[in-house]
């Protein structure tokens, strides 16, 4: 309709005519340009919105893990501890009390991490829509903090499996069923502490248990393994502590008042 009028604005020479049409035009796209960029602008909040109320529920998570795999490896290293004191110059423990602590000195605890949040904005540059600096740069550290993955070793390590050659079958069946971990749900923070260093005993007879406990005691590798071990915890969890204070600071205010 306006090409048209220009057309004819332009063949009668009404040169007027033809900038008003020119500004209609102009103002037109402009305005309409105007409104597109708000629209984007709007989506791209809602999308920023949207991203940071879910990652900071899975930041909530990860502040729970971190608080978890501290407490966690704190127990296992006491029973490491305690089990090497046996085997040294320490203090003594009962046979049961001794398969128990290097039971539990063999432990890995593992939860999956969430951030497929993170990945999928890493993976559409969406990243940059997260308005909270403080929320990306805890994201950020946190997915690539490789302290948190460090505990997960374990399972690989020589003295877990050592202690799972030497002990039979059925004394490891007891171990799990009576001192093995405890579950926690995951946001639990007041069952952390404690959830693998807890008292039980082992519903196995007497001449059972002092078998096991003096293969374990006898084993050439077992002690120098263990002594490994305990180092390794003791790496792991003066890492999380320390190495990183303003991601755990972050992570539990994150957390606000479910963290202790």
């Amino acid at each position: 309709m306006i090409p048209r009028r220009i057309a004819e604005h332009v063949r009668g020479h009404n040169w007027f005519a033809v900038a008003i049409d020119f500004v209609i035009v102009v103002v037109g796209v402009f305005i309409g340009l105007q409104v597109q960029e708000w629209n984007t602008a709007r989506q791209a909040r809602a999308r920023g919105e949207a991203y940071s109320a879910r990652l900071t529920d899975d930041l909530r998570y990860e502040g729970w893990n971190y608080e978890y795999l501290i407490a966690y490896y704190k127990d296992v290293r006491e029973n490491a501890e305690r089990a090497l004191a046996a085997m040294t110059d320490g203090p003594a423990l009962s046979d049961e009390q001794f398969l128990i602590s290097a039971y539990r000195a063999s432990q890995y605890i593992f939860n999956e991490t969430r951030r497929s949040t993170y990945d999928e904005m890493i993976a559409t540059g969406d990243i940059g829509l997260i308005a909270d600096q403080q929320l990306r740069e805890t994201a950020f550290s946190a997915y690539t903090n490789p302290a948190i993955e460090l505990g997960a070793e374990a399972r690989y390590s020589e003295y877990r499996r050592i202690f799972r050659r030497v002990a039979p079958a059925d004394v490891q069946h007891a171990l799990l069923e009576h001192c093995g971990d405890r579950y926690v749900e995951p946001g639990d923070f007041t069952h952390i502490a404690g959830s693998i260093n807890y008292d039980c005993t082992l519903d196995l007879p007497a001449a059972k248990i002092a078998a096991t406990a003096a293969a374990l005691r006898n084993d050439e590798h077992l002690l120098p393994e263990l002594q490994l071990r305990f180092a390794d915890l003791e790496t792991t969890i003066s890492n999380m502590e320390t190495l990183n204070p303003t991601l755990r600071a972050n992570l539990r205010a994150i957390a606000k008042d479910r963290a202790p």
